[in-house]
């Protein structure tokens, strides 16, 4: 009697150890398989925000129907305002606003672009 229990217990033991090398098996080749994945690498960084006021709205519009980099002078002639130094200076330091955002590129000292993608 305790030769057929031992027996008994030897057939369970194989079974679970059968189970358990399928499960092994199968845990090798899903580590195979994602190692063989390529580096997604680092997430892309949100884009940035145009500020909300809709003077921004308008420079934007300018650089995207431009072909060339422009100064604050000349946005403000394709916005229609008025070409005083306060008018300027305003535009200059909202397309500088919207350079240290990433939003247009300043190419040289008061010479912005918008970077195409």
């Amino acid at each position: 009697m305790q030769a057929e229990t031992v027996r008994e217990q030897i057939t369970q033991l194989t079974a679970q150890l059968d189970e358990l090398g399928r499960a092994t098996e199968g845990v090798r080749i899903t580590r195979k398989t994602l190692l063989a994945l390529p580096d997604p690498g680092p997430p892309a960084p949100p884009a940035p925000k145009l500020p909300d006021h809709p003077a921004y709205q308008q420079i934007m519009a300018v650089f995207i129907a431009a072909d060339h980099p422009l100064r604050a002078r000349h946005v403000c002639e394709a916005m229609d305002v008025a070409v005083t130094p306060n008018s300027i200076n305003n535009v200059r330091l909202k397309l500088e606003r919207l350079a240290g955002r990433g939003i247009l590129a300043e190419t040289e000292p008061g010479v912005f672009t918008h970077p195409r993608p």
